[in-house]
Parts: structure tokens; C-alpha cells; sequence
């Protein structure tokens, strides 16, 4: 006796249903393959800058990649270089000149350490990164952009 096609259709999904999973190692080993690949080419030179807890910076999104420079870090209290306080915020606001003192002494200190430009770089200047707190007064800004200027750090990453 011949059996009807749905019997037939049946048997073979409860045949197909009783046995046990395969995992497909092939697949697995070729995703596994292409991670580790990504992950060895995104993993080059990344520089992290370090915020202070007391900085609370604003939201930014850039393109470029900062090349390795001297850092400005200026909290809601003081100015530091390189991790170094050069002075503070009310002094440097009470100050009439439109140029930092102190700030001016270490880029100069900082500039006569560095090699010396090379001649794509003397129109440019050095670069240096202010970082600074999202209440920062303005005023405040451009006397650190004017010394760094003056300084002969022209090329500023905000």
C-alpha cells in the first residue's frame, strides 16, 4: 500500500526535526577571520587625550585626527601645559595685557626643546590643542590663542 503525500511530507519533517543541530564551523571561522583582520587594521596609532575631571568639555565631532602637540588644559581654576599649571584663571583675566606672561615663558621653553620648523611648517607655526571647559569666558580664549600666536604656535586644535 502506497502511502499519501502528506504522510509522506510529514515523515520526512518529523525525520528532519529528530535530529540533532549542527553548529557550521566554516562560517564561524570566516567571521572570526574577518574580525580580527578589522581589528588589526583599526588598531594604529591612536592617541588618546586625557581630560581632567575638573574640565567639562563641549560636544565636538571632527574628522582630522590631532597630530601629537602640546596641550593646553584650562579648567574653571587654572591653565596648565602638558600637565604642568603655568597660572591661574583670575589672574589671568585681571591681567591688561592681551598676551600670558607665564603661558608665554613655557611655549617658549617648549618651542626651544621641539626640533626646528621645516619650511611647510613656518607658515603654519607649531601646533599645540587648547582644551578648555564649556564655561570658559571668551576673553579668556583669545588671550591663550594670542599667546600661543605670538608664541609661534599658530596651528590651534580647540
Amino acid at each position: 500500500m502506497s502511502t499519501s503525500l502528506r504522510a509522506k511530507r510529514m515523515a520526512r519533517n518529523h525525520r528532519r526535526l529528530r535530529q540533532q543541530p549542527r553548529l557550521n564551523l566554516v562560517a564561524l571561522m570566516d567571521i572570526f577571520t574577518i574580525l580580527v583582520l578589522f581589528l588589526m587594521v583599526n588598531n594604529g596609532d591612536v592617541e588618546v587625550l586625557q581630560a581632567d575631571r575638573n574640565i567639562d568639555l563641549p560636544e565636538s565631532v571632527s574628522e582630522q585626527r590631532p597630530e601629537l602637540a602640546v596641550t593646553i588644559k584650562v579648567s574653571a581654576a587654572d591653565i596648565s601645559v602638558g600637565g604642568t599649571r603655568v597660572a591661574l584663571v583670575e589672574e589671568a583675566l585681571a591681567q591688561p595685557q592681551q598676551t600670558l606672561a607665564p603661558l608665554a615663558t613655557e611655549l617658549a621653553r617648549l618651542a626651544a626643546l621641539a626640533p626646528p620648523l621645516g619650511e611647510g611648517q613656518q607658515e603654519r607655526g607649531r601646533p599645540i590643542i587648547i582644551m578648555g571647559t564649556r564655561d570658559m569666558p571668551y576673553d579668556l580664549l583669545k588671550r591663550i590663542m594670542a599667546t600661543c600666536a605670538a608664541s609661534d604656535f599658530r596651528d590651534v586644535s580647540l
